[in-house]
């Protein structure tokens, strides 16, 4: 892996890098292209899901990063319409198809959708994919603690890692001891708002502007020391750059805690709460 950015080591083993790269809307030839600008640039965590659409894409990259496939670590998605036991370990199959992979490095379930409440066939489908070989870690994505504590006794497997939306706005604090209670590593979706003002913040800036870094670089700085692995998304290669430029720096206590002390309880910059949003 790059020897510049560290690493996290998750429940089951597995190693990943401490940054990954979101894939979302990054699509058929020009997705490729962005996707392995960012293997190029240095990336060795890539995301991507079934509902992305992009798996494609994603297996393109890469082949044409030319890396040895041990180098790389590839995650995939399961839609909600999926979870029913059959239907997922199918879609899993069709996910590996689409990319032209042997394998993933890491299977989330996308949404628990608990009102549908089959979350926990999903996740003895995803126990089973990996048995098969299909994947070598499995996780989720927008687990409540309640649903992670009702998987894990319902199987007595916990997820190696918990992928939700987590920004300066919604630090997920909670969540956050929640999984470390379990040995799950919390990985945030969003982690820079998507472009929200919080990249305007004068108190970031003022942050960034003494490690002579950019706010960009000091938020994504902030989830690293949380512990949390950012997935920042970007089809621009100065962009690309810029996100992994934060390992030569330490934001103090004192940084740490202004940009935390951001968060709101209604912190969310979408309609998305996972105690009640429903993903097909």
């Amino acid at each position: 892996m790059n020897q510049h950015i560290s690493e996290k080591v998750l429940n089951d083993g597995l190693k990943i890098p401490a940054i990954g790269f979101g894939t979302a809307f990054l699509k058929g030839a020009d997705g490729a292209k962005a996707i392995t600008g960012a293997i190029e640039a240095g990336y060795r965590l890539i995301d991507s899901a079934f509902n992305y659409e992009n798996e494609g894409a994603v297996g393109e990259a890469v082949r044409k990063s030319g890396l040895p496939r041990e180098e790389l670590r590839i995650t995939s998605k399961l839609p909600g319409r999926h979870h029913a036991y059959k239907k997922a370990l199918e879609t899993i199959e069709e996910s590996l198809y689409r990319a032209g992979l042997d394998y993933y490095d890491l299977y989330l379930i996308h949404w628990p959708n608990p009102k549908t409440d089959k979350y926990v066939e999903a996740w003895q489908a995803m126990i089973e994919a990996k048995k098969r070989g299909y994947v070598r870690s499995i996780g989720v994505c927008n687990f409540l603690p309640e649903h992670n504590e009702r998987i894990i006794k319902e199987t007595g497997v916990a997820p190696s890692i918990n992928q939700v939306e987590l920004h300066p706005l919604f630090n997920q604090e909670l969540q956050r001891a929640k999984d470390a209670e379990h040995g799950i590593v919390t990985e945030s979706w969003s982690p820079l708002g998507r472009g929200h003002s919080m990249l305007k913040n004068e108190q970031i800036a003022a942050i960034a502007a003494a490690h002579g870094k950019t706010p960009t670089q000091a938020i994504l700085r902030w989830h690293i020391q949380l512990g949390a692995v950012p997935i920042p998304r970007t089809s621009s290669a100065e962009h690309q750059k810029e996100n992994l430029e934060i390992f030569d720096f330490e934001l103090s206590e004192d940084e740490m805690k202004v940009i935390s002390g951001m968060s709101k309880p209604d912190g969310r910059l979408w309609e998305q709460n996972p105690a009640e949003y429903e993903e097909m």
